[in-house]
């Protein structure tokens, strides 16, 4: 059985090393910019996705509730002017 060479053991632990912290150099980059980003749209006042899209869901709603009581008027006003007096 032969055994390593210390020398490239210890490279390889030194690398190792310098993996894990670059690992975690790049997380921590990451998170400290994710929490850069919503710093920027919380003082931007800006409105989140799923806030923009309840929105428009409430908007089309709207929409529709309008048009069916535009024609519904229209039918009301068909039937009044028919009618006579």
């Amino acid at each position: 059985m032969a055994n390593g060479n210390p020398l490239l053991d210890d490279m390889a632990k030194v690398m190792t090393g310098f993996i894990d912290a670059a690992q975690s150099a790049g997380e921590e980059a990451k998170t400290a910019f994710r929490s850069q980003g919503e710093k920027f749209v919380t003082e931007m006042d800006l409105a989140r996705r799923d806030e923009v899209e309840a929105l428009k869901a409430l908007a089309q709603a709207a929409l529709e509730k309008v048009d069916a009581l535009e024609a519904r008027v229209a039918e009301l006003e068909g039937k009044s002017a028919s009618k006579p007096k």
